[in-house]
Parts: C-alpha cells; sequence; structure tokens
C-alpha cells in the first residue's frame, strides 16, 4: 500500500493581549526558510522568526497597549534554528510572551495560537 503524501505547513504563532497582536513564523521541513545575513544555517529543521520589540520613554512608535500609549522600538528579527518542532514551538511561545513583557504585559495574559499558514503536498 502506498504511504499518504506528508503535509508540511509553514506555522504562524500569534500572541494577543492588551488589545494588540504579535504574529511570527515557524517554517518547518520543506518550507524555504529565510536566507538573509544572520539567518540560520539552512539544515536546521525548524526556523522561527518574529519581531523582537521593548518599551522605550520616548522615540520609537507609539501604540496603544491596554488602554495606554507606550512608545514601542524594534529590533531586527533574530532568526533561530532548532532540530525539533516541539522544541521550535516552545521557544516560539516563550518569544511571543517576552515581547508582549517588555512593553509592561503580565505574559500570563497573552494568549497563543498556532496555526498553519499554508499546506503543500510533498
Amino acid at each position: 500500500m502506498p504511504l499518504a503524501p506528508l503535509l508540511r505547513a509553514m506555522l504562524l504563532v500569534r500572541g494577543s493581549a492588551a488589545g494588540t497582536t504579535l504574529t511570527g513564523t515557524l517554517y518547518e521541513r520543506g518550507e524555504d526558510a529565510p536566507s538573509f545575513k544572520g539567518a540560520p544555517d539552512e539544515a536546521a529543521p525548524y526556523v522561527w522568526v518574529c519581531d523582537e520589540f521593548y518599551a522605550v520613554e520616548s522615540g520609537g512608535s507609539t501604540q496603544q497597549v491596554g488602554g495606554k500609549s507606550v512608545n514601542v522600538a524594534f529590533e531586527s528579527p533574530m532568526p533561530r534554528g532548532f532540530d525539533t518542532r516541539e522544541q521550535a514551538l516552545t521557544a516560539a511561545r516563550e518569544h511571543v510572551r517576552t515581547q508582549f513583557a517588555r512593553i509592561g504585559v503580565d505574559p500570563e495574559d497573552v494568549d497563543i495560537e498556532v496555526e498553519p499558514e499554508h499546506e503543500a503536498d510533498v
């Protein structure tokens, strides 16, 4: 009996809290991960990419967070490679919660969703 084709999906990991949302991308096996300076080795089976930001006293971009204006500065995304899907998803969830904490949102208040961006037959 022939084996069914494997489905591979690029996953979106989305955190929502205090009226704002942050979404990052987890590239799985078979997906084309980013290939720019600083990107992890192409051989990494799972690659996580997401914005990084933090609150600043002045400058940055003003965002509404929990009904308050917060000045937010953005850093360049720092892609990270992982050996397993579980490691990558754990790190992605932690990363999203950390970004919210950096702008004054309790990480426990962040709702995390993981969903496929699309599916492709292999």
